[in-house]
């Protein structure tokens, strides 16, 4: 059986943790708790958030609603950072004593979570719950791996395009159609008007660049008979990375500078007014509107190679799931579903600007907030993912894909002898 690294909507096959890239795995198969307690005290990990306030208050209500049905529980919240998440889950499957009975994990860490005996399988408690009915497919296939569920889609981001309405109206541009209209306006662009960069793109910003390798009809990897191995070499993904890489440069976005930059400092070129476009998240929307282009923009589906098509997005997002080790199985299930449901995540939206994973749901935030639409068309066109190989913490670790961009858009080789050493690298890992 062939299996590719592309995901449709329906079909999104989530991912690995970080966490396997440092070392041996920790197991915690013989610690797994064999208690359902149903009183005490639940604990929950939370991302925290560069401005958690609203966060904390919309997950605070939840829970106060949460403790007045259930007698004799407490919940404690413990918010910590992303980036220190390995660390610290490391440290709960090493002692579940000190492991929460909730978390909150990025959708990429799934699989690799799975594998060290992290996460309670909860396929049977999920089923049953009526809300699933409404949980699109991409948001349920993020905490699914091997046709099990071991978590509830809390929210979901993709990326579009950004534009400078004001720059396109100043140079009679029209929105670009095709990736190739893209590039043709971003040269505008940066033609007539030299201080800005016609598109912000950086030779560390995967998930900008990914687009335009699934666009082109290209991949990542594939799998064979349970074995990866890397396409980044094809033809078709070669398409797209030089599509990509060939956005670099005095036309558009100068080497010597783009070539070090991330998603960050693209989109901070975009806030800062020195970019007429940028691929972003709706979760950067929000710093979009705080900076000093508010007003002066617009968003649309990054498009596909033809017109009317459109460029498949990376499916971002964090789920919440139930510890294996938990002593408190079904208070902990419970709580998933009070903070991971429809009302938690309409607020989390108002709140925060997270998209939901209830289609009903977001069709409500689309309704309500038209600036959502963008994003909600590029999921339904199709998402796409990273292979589902626990090597992939080590590939994205490595910078393998990164040098490749960088190594391409400097100059240093051309496209086929970075591909082809990206592959080299990647299949490495695989094999390991």
């Amino acid at each position: 059986m062939r299996v590719s690294a592309r995901f449709t909507a329906s079909a999104l096959a989530l991912a690995l943790a970080t966490l396997t890239a440092a070392g041996c795995a920790p197991s915690t198969s013989a610690d797994d708790s064999n208690e359902d307690k149903k009183s005490g005290t639940l604990r929950v990990w939370l991302f925290k958030e560069v401005n958690n306030k609203p966060k904390k208050q919309v997950m605070d209500d939840a829970i106060r609603a949460y403790e007045k049905k259930h007698d004799d529980v407490t919940v404690e919240v413990q918010y910590i950072p992303v980036d220190s998440r390995a660390e610290k889950m490391k440290g709960a499957l090493n002692d579940p004593e000190s492991a929460p009975d909730v978390i909150e994990f990025g959708n990429t860490d799934t699989a690799g979570y799975v594998k060290d005996g992290g996460l309670a399988d909860i396929t049977q408690e999920f089923e049953s719950w009526g809300a699933t009915k409404d949980t699109d497919p991409t948001a349920r296939e993020s905490a699914t791996v091997d046709g099990k569920i071991y978590g509830a889609p809390l929210f979901v981001g993709v990326r579009a395009l950004y534009y400078r309405t004001d720059v396109f109206d100043d140079l009679g541009l029209k929105v670009p159609k095709t990736l190739d209209e893209v590039a043709e306006t971003a040269r505008k662009i940066r033609d007539q008007r030299p201080e800005l960069y016609g598109l912000a793109v950086g030779g560390t910003y995967t998930y900008g660049a990914m687009p335009y390798i699934w666009a082109h009809g290209g991949d990542l990897a594939e799998q064979k008979d349970g074995a990866w191995s890397s396409t980044i070499d094809s033809e078709s993904s070669r398409a797209g990375v030089k599509a990509y890489t060939d956005l670099f440069g005095e036309r558009n976005c100068p080497a010597s500078t783009c070539a070090q930059m991330g998603g960050n400092e693209n989109v901070e070129a975009f806030t800062n007014g020195k970019a007429g476009m940028v691929i972003g998240g709706d979760f950067n929307r929000q710093a979009v509107e705080d900076s000093q282009v508010k007003g002066e923009y617009d968003v649309v589906p990054l498009p596909g190679t033809s017109e009317g098509e459109i460029a498949p997005a990376f499916a971002g997002g964090n789920n919440l799931g139930v510890m294996k080790s938990t002593s408190h199985r079904t208070l902990a299930v419970d709580l998933v579903k009070q903070l991971a449901g429809k009302k938690t995540q309409w607020r989390l939206f108002e709140a925060m600007g997270f998209l939901p994973t209830f289609g009903d749901v977001r069709e409500r935030a689309a309704d309500e907030a038209p600036y959502v639409q963008p994003f909600v068309e590029t999921l339904e066109a199709g998402t796409e993912f990273v292979p589902v190989s626990p090597a992939w913490a080590k590939i994205d670790a490595g910078m393998v894909l990164q040098t490749m961009f960088q190594q391409v858009a400097s100059g240093k080789k051309d496209v086929d002898e970075a591909t082809a050493e990206a592959a080299r690298k990647m299949d490495e890992a695989f094999a390991q």
